[in-house]
């Protein structure tokens, strides 16, 4: 029996205090993006293309009037890039979009998100730089970390590492190969010891961790982590990466991705961890 107050679990209910500061963090980070040059943009909560970037498990299909399958949005940056590039390239040369709607995921999960993609870009520091600025808004100083999702990868195959080392966090297995450079890169957290880093790597994790350093070098924000061997298999993000988190509940993530042959930026902030981190922040305080 369905009790007429119940809603679908997985839905989100906003109401009063709780509403109030969702609209608020959204106003914020408008005004914010708005400043840094980005337009917004809202795209439609269906789409033919969901499950070119999108688990198919994860969608909510159904048929249009054709009897073409379509679904509900279940992830909004490819859909922007596609949109941006595809029909409306000619009428517009602008590059920096930003969005403010909800995703929907099977069976019946709606996550509110605050998104933005720099079409073309390579500067991912000023998706950082912005995420912060919205926290240091609310007063709030998750962890950031920040790594590059090639190292791993380089390193899988020069060592002929499982990925899965990395993706589980196995660090036994990777203090066992004795190499130092490896155990050096395993064990750093601080951003100055990435110079150590570069000094005794090889030539390909160099590369990568030169990226690395010249992202954050150009961070202003303290609480910061450098986890250079991070990895997790992800939808788009391909190479620097890098993730809010507060008290294990992942705020935000963005990163750089390659998608209609250009190399671009973003990030998506999970509005509703968002909120709910900070009720608890002004609760205890």
């Amino acid at each position: 029996m369905i009790y007429e107050h119940e809603i679908p679990q997985g839905s989100k209910l906003y109401f009063a205090k709780s509403a109030r500061l969702k609209r608020e963090i959204e106003a914020v980070a408008s005004d914010i993006l708005y400043k840094e040059n980005f337009e917004e943009i809202i795209t439609p909560f269906f789409s033919y293309h969901q499950h070119q970037s999108v688990d198919e498990k994860m969608l909510i299909r159904f048929s249009d009037t054709s009897n073409h399958i379509i679904s509900l949005r279940a992830d909004s940056t490819l859909d922007v890039v596609r949109i941006i590039t595809r029909r409306l390239g000619r009428a517009t040369k602008q590059k920096k979009w930003f969005y403010i709607q909800p995703v929907f995921h099977y069976p019946s999960t709606e996550i509110n998100q605050i998104g933005a993609e720099f079409i073309g870009g390579s500067d991912l520091n000023l998706c950082v730089n912005a995420v912060s600025g919205i926290f240091k808004h609310f007063d709030i100083s998750p962890l950031l970390y920040v790594s590059n999702v090639k190292i791993p990868k380089i390193i899988s195959k020069m060592l002929n590492i499982p990925l899965e080392v990395f993706a589980n966090s196995h660090i036994e297995d990777i203090l066992n190969t004795n190499e130092s450079w490896l155990i050096n890169l395993a064990t750093m957290q601080k951003p100055e010891e990435i110079e150590k880093a570069i000094d005794i790597s090889p030539k390909p994790i160099r590369d990568e961790l030169l990226k690395l350093k010249s992202l954050v070098d150009k961070i202003s924000y303290k609480n910061m982590v450098i986890a250079p061997l991070f990895y997790s298999k992800m939808r788009y993000y391909d190479a620097l990466f890098f993730s809010f988190i507060y008290k294990n509940e992942i705020l935000g993530s963005g990163g750089a991705y390659h998608f209609e042959g250009l190399e671009s930026v973003g990030f998506g902030l999970y509005t509703d961890a968002i909120v709910e981190t900070i009720i608890k922040i002004n609760e205890e305080r």
